[in-house]
């Protein structure tokens, strides 16, 4: 089973519309309520694809309730900690006519250290059954951005492999924390440039080697077993025990690209998990990704996408 943490969820209220044109009335003909948070959608990815997973996250209010009721319908086992107020809204706006989305969030769901401790003790609940831990996201007001290294070290010490999706202070409290880096240390090169004060390059052509030097620089200074950096159309790059790699799957229509790093995440720990090599977790997780932006809902993966794409997906060392 392949365990989730998600601190800071949310509902996806996926706003679909031609384009934006500012300062102008848009009509909008579809809304979909749906699941939003890194772990959360790790899950709803695996789940698609037929994976033993379970979600563990917070939530609140009327709008903790609109989104657990999705969790319900998609089937996905999870459990959720109730807390005072609302969860968060991440309004998704799709641009069918220029195939984009962009984030507007609105609110938050206040925590206390007495909720990360409750989150902590039911991760350990569950942990004796996980092959993988995965957790992400941002953090919620008022939680301290340790949480992330005291999840490392518990499955650390459990001997249990994980995987984080995050940027920051988060990022350097983990690494200098008493479970060391995680197995795969996981970002967009946005995010990269961010936590760790280098440079913002393309990530096509040459760049995309400067990319690959300045990421191994950094995987060296903080002795990280693998670090993958999603690139949007571009692919991934990553710097694994095996070697640096670059998957770069078939160029889509993109539909809803919102939760394509998350699918990239479920399938790596996915194939991993089951033994595979990192050349072959790569395809894996290119294809899965790459299935995923043709969906209207966050991280919902048609298999019969993934088996198209599957071959297509080109995967080089660097």
């Amino acid at each position: 089973m392949i365990l989730t943490l998600t601190p800071n969820s949310a509902i996806d209220r996926i706003l679909v519309i031609d384009e934006i044109v500012p300062a102008t009335t848009m009509r909008c003909p579809t809304i979909i309520d749906h699941i939003g948070g890194k772990g959360l959608d790790t899950s709803i990815a695996l789940h698609c694809m037929g994976v033993d997973t379970f979600g563990l996250s917070f939530a609140g209010g009327v709008n903790g309730r609109v989104m657990v009721d999705a969790l319900v319908a998609l089937g996905v086992p999870h459990e959720i900690i109730w807390l005072e107020g609302e969860t968060r809204i991440a309004h998704v706006i799709v641009e069918t006519k220029r195939h984009r989305h962009s984030h507007i969030i609105a609110g938050a769901l206040p925590t206390t250290d007495a909720d990360a401790d409750a989150m902590l003790a039911r991760m350990m609940h569950y942990l004796p059954q996980a092959t993988w831990v995965v957790a992400g996201g941002s953090f919620p007001p008022g939680m301290s951005t340790s949480f992330a290294a005291q999840i490392q070290a518990r499955a650390h010490a459990a001997n249990v492999p994980t995987l984080f999706d995050m940027m920051g202070r988060p990022v350097a409290d983990l690494l200098a924390g008493p479970g060391g880096a995680p197995t795969i240390l996981k970002m967009n090169e946005t995010e990269f440039a961010a936590t760790f004060g280098t440079p913002q390059v393309e990530t096509s052509g040459s760049g995309l080697q400067a990319l690959a030097a300045m990421a191994n620089e950094i995987a060296g200074q903080y002795a990280l077993q693998a670090l993958v950096l999603t690139l949007g159309k571009d692919g991934l790059l990553a710097l694994t025990p095996d070697g640096v790699y670059h998957a770069l799957a078939p160029q889509q229509q993109v539909f809803n690209a919102a939760g394509a790093g998350d699918s990239a995440s479920a399938a790596l720990v996915w194939r991993l998990g089951l033994g595979e090599s990192w050349e072959q977790a790569l395809v894996w997780a290119a294809a899965v990704s790459a299935a995923s932006v043709l969906t209207d809902r966050t991280s919902i993966v048609n298999p019969t996408d993934v088996d198209r794409l599957f071959p297509h997906v080109q995967l080089r060392a660097l």
